[in-house]
């Protein structure tokens, strides 16, 4: 075929620019190419502080273009089918591409659609997202001044796992800092059963959600949001479990009709939408059986696919279990490289090795910040070197300035680069 290449990246975000930097880092004379659609390149870890009117959206921006490293081949076009029989990746333009080593890095989509109503519900009357417009949810937090406040979660996995409740800290910060706090009801509805997997930060997160008289809600899985009506539908999904509705917070008028269905009225809501694999990775050969999200079926030590031995995969697509962060591709990336360059030497994996890293900065106020890193099942994984001089388990100023200031700078010169 004349369109083959040594290694094909599908995905030109965090996992596919890192990937491919660092390969050619490590051999500048490899064939690479990078099938990318988009002319944009986001830093969406940022999007968060957008929210909180403290980041410029446009900051977060940079060219496609002067992303892709020296050596490799932007093809900017979508990738539509996989024959990972043959090695070869089907373009929507018709193309076929070959590839020795393939690499699936295309990120996550956001699914509108599923849940009810969403889809005609946001960037308006109040109802926002940091994931679908992080200028909007600004808007609608600093022109917020009194009722139900509500900061939702989908109960899919989602990108930056952390994101909904640090816009709800730097929500309720804002509305501290006006003095209208008390006039504000902030509500935490989530499907899940803690704040947060770690006990070590789920510790101080408890304090920062008394300190904001955060009134959380677990178990509660949203199904249907009505904006007409100005209400949410969830699902409560604790079996075995008195499902009465009625508890010490009354004033936020939320009723249950029949055994597990709860309508909560709200004035604003941010929401965490559902997510799941790009369609075009769901309906091919690449994806978990049967798994509703649509995950790449990779060995989450090696990140080499269950079934195909030359085709790797990183990020958010991925199915691994732990949080889908840039940090955690920060990790993902070097052992997916390690184990190509490796193959195409000796004809097998390197010792190469993911341990599940992943971390959170999660935003607790202005200038305020806990950096919660951990790995597989749940187990704290802490920086040693960070954590000689910083615990990172409690609210930092100097956290604060890795977030605002130090991860972004990382992100363009040096993870963008290939050098971490």
């Amino acid at each position: 075929m004349e369109n083959t290449f040594e290694v094909l990246i599908i995905g030109g975000g965090t996992a596919g620019i890192m990937v491919s930097a660092q390969l050619l880092r490590k051999d500048p004379n490899l064939k690479v190419a990078i099938v990318e659609p988009s002319k944009d390149h986001y830093y969406q870890a940022a999007w968060t502080l957008v929210g909180g009117g403290t980041f410029n959206y446009a900051d977060t921006r940079r060219d496609e273009k002067d992303l892709i490293p020296k050596g490799a081949t932007w093809i900017q076009e979508y990738a539509e089918t996989f024959d990972p029989d043959n090695n070869v990746v089907k373009l929507r333009n018709g193309e076929n591409i070959g590839y020795d080593y393939l690499v699936v890095a295309p990120g996550i989509q956001i699914d509108l659609d599923g849940i009810e109503g969403l889809k005609d519900a946001i960037n308006h009357d109040q109802v926002c997202s940091v994931y679908v417009n992080p200028e909007y949810a600004w808007e609608v937090i600093r022109n917020f001044k009194s009722g139900n406040a509500v900061f939702t979660q989908p109960a899919t996995p989602i990108k930056c796992g952390g994101a909904p409740q640090k816009v709800m800290h730097l929500a309720s910060d804002t509305w501290r800092k006006k003095g209208i706090l008390d006039d504000i009801n902030v509500i935490y509805p989530t499907p899940g059963s803690v704040i947060f997997g770690v006990k070590d930060f789920a510790k101080t997160l408890n304090k920062v959600l008394q300190r904001y008289d955060v009134q959380t809600r677990f178990f509660y899985k949203l199904t249907k949001i009505d904006p007409e009506k100005k209400e949410l539908h969830y699902a409560y999904t604790k079996a075995n479990e008195n499902k009465c509705i009625v508890n010490e917070d009354k004033d936020i008028k939320e009723k249950l009709e029949g055994e597990a269905h709860i309508i909560m009225p709200y004035d604003m809501v941010h929401l965490a939408p559902p997510q799941s694999a790009p369609d075009f990775i769901k309906e091919s050969p690449l994806a978990v059986e049967n798994n509703p999200g649509g995950w790449i079926d990779v060995d989450k030590h090696t990140l080499q696919h269950n079934k195909y031995s030359n085709i790797f995969a990183l990020g958010d697509a991925a199915n691994l279990p732990t949080a889908k962060t840039g940090a955690a591709v920060r990790k993902q990336a070097p052992v997916v490289v390690e184990n190509i360059l490796t193959l195409m030497d000796k004809n097998v994996i390197s010792d190469a090795s993911y341990s599940g890293y992943s971390s959170c900065p999660i935003v607790t106020g202005y200038g305020k910040m806990m950096l919660a890193e951990f790995k597989y099942d749940n187990v704290r994984d802490s920086d040693p070197l960070i954590s000689k001089f910083v615990d990172t388990t409690k609210e930092n100023y100097s956290m604060w300035l890795l977030k605002k200031y130090g991860l972004p700078y990382l992100y363009w010169n040096q993870m963008m680069k290939g050098k971490m």
